[in-house]
């Protein structure tokens, strides 16, 4: 059963940047040519795409955020990383990471991140 963890703080202020790690466990993030992504809800909004990494490390973003975000991964930890320059109070929501392209198959529980002052 592969499992994934949000982990990282919950309350980051506006102009720093964000940073989460998605541990998966019960499978690797290197093997059955799986995208890992980040998704995040903003509170009364719908869930927002934000990138995907895949198996080779390649990368791929949503335009309204490619300037700002970066996903990198530690394959020896079975990590993925989310990195999110310039916050401003519009990048509060909760960040999810999940596995999959289009239907997720796996998301972990998500972690609510507020970015205010």
């Amino acid at each position: 059963q592969v499992q994934l963890q949000e982990s990282g703080p919950g309350l980051v202020k506006p102009s720093q940047t964000l940073s989460l790690t998605c541990t998966v466990s019960g499978g690797s993030i290197t093997t059955g040519y799986y995208p890992w992504n980040w998704i995040r809800q903003p509170p009364g909004k719908g869930l927002e795409w934000m990138g995907v990494i895949v198996y080779d490390g390649s990368t791929r973003y949503s335009p309204s955020l490619k300037s700002r975000a970066s996903i990198s991964r530690d394959t020896s930890k079975s990590q993925f990383s989310l990195q999110l320059r310039s916050v401003t109070p519009e990048d509060t929501a909760v960040y999810y990471c999940a596995r999959g392209a289009g239907g997720m198959d796996y998301w972990g529980q998500g972690t609510q991140v507020t970015v205010s002052s």
